[in-house]
């Protein structure tokens, strides 16, 4: 079988900046997934990975069941959807960039990066010949109305009360295709930990050293999955066909809080992490709206998920973060 990922790009065309990880916004970083999926054998091999928009020689290194080959979104545009079995879209600007303003410009291009990218799938797929069996779309739970309280599964209602969750369900109502024959599929994803990327990436340094500790209060729930769970789960959505709609990609573990988190970190580390992050300085760094991703969480469940039949391989945060770090 075959399968297509899109991703990055390097040219002008949109998506142009690969997405990364954050604590605040699961984006998912298409090379740091990617290695991930490379290295969990398909249960049904018998194919090949497709990557668009990532130059082969970045990514082959540590690919071993999946062979991979680069194209660019203007090709795509132009010459449609290549034969495959299922496609996956990880396009996306990462939000929480903090070396750009949270101004109008930005907001535009982390719009174009998610929507139009979107949109030129779903056409491509519309128009192919032989269209794919499968096409997954990975948002994030930013769907969510953060809430002290309240419980999100994949019924939840949301995506209409700011920036980010009308954002999501922009994104959604873009991949979504007419009729029955391809099977769709949403994965919401939370906070990916995984070695050498992502939210642990930008955090082992100030942990290290002892200087980590929650952001702002710390009570704000901390949504989070382990890469290869996250992996695990876009080759379940790509396999099992009996897979469709709205995946939740969080661990099933019991909810945890962004104090938690950042104690759970420091005792993997063998520091302390006491030392908070000032809500002030979130929000100078990222501005107000952005900096609420980050001081602000949903306590999110995968009930659908787990009823799909995934097995997590990483469900509670101790292991995970042992493993993440080891």
């Amino acid at each position: 079988m075959t399968y297509t990922a899109f991703s990055k790009n390097s040219s002008g065309s949109p998506g142009r900046t690969t997405p990364s990880l954050s604590p605040a916004h699961p984006a998912i970083g298409a090379r740091f997934l990617k290695d991930a999926c490379a290295q969990r054998p398909l249960p049904r091999l018998g194919g090949r990975f497709q990557d668009w928009g990532i130059p082969p020689q970045l990514l082959r290194r540590r690919v071993r069941s999946w062979s991979l080959c680069g194209c660019l979104w203007d090709e795509l545009a132009k010459s449609g959807l290549p034969g495959c079995d299922a496609a996956v879209n990880l396009a996306g600007e990462n939000i929480l960039n903090p070396l750009r303003r949270w101004n109008e410009s930005f907001q535009k291009e982390v719009l174009s990066s998610r929507l139009e990218t979107t949109k030129i799938l779903a056409k491509a797929i519309i128009k192919a010949s032989q269209p794919p069996k499968a096409w997954v779309l990975v948002t994030g739970v930013a769907y969510y109305q953060p809430s002290p309280t309240a419980e999100y599964d994949e019924d939840s209602p949301g995506g209409d009360f700011d920036f980010f969750s009308n954002l999501v369900t922009k994104w959604e109502a873009a991949a979504r295709l007419p009729g029955e024959s391809t099977r769709q599929v949403v994965v919401r994803s939370g906070v990916v930990l995984g070695r050498g990327g992502g939210a642990i990436g930008q955090m082992l340094l100030p942990f290290r050293l002892g200087l980590g500790g929650p952001i702002g209060s710390g009570h704000q729930f901390f949504p989070w999955i382990h890469i290869g769970d996250l992996a695990g789960i876009l080759v379940h959505a790509l396999e099992a066909s009996h897979v469709q709609g709205v995946l939740n990609g969080v661990a099933p573990a019991p909810t945890t809080t962004n104090a938690e988190f950042a104690k759970a970190l420091g005792a993997a580390l063998g520091r302390p992490a006491f030392i908070p992050l000032p809500s002030m300085v979130v929000q100078a760094v990222f501005g107000r709206e952005r900096a609420i991703m980050l001081l602000e969480g949903q306590k999110v469940v995968p009930r659908r998920t787990l009823a799909s039949g995934y097995q997590y391989s990483f469900p509670e945060l101790g292991v995970a973060l042992k493993e993440v770090v080891a």
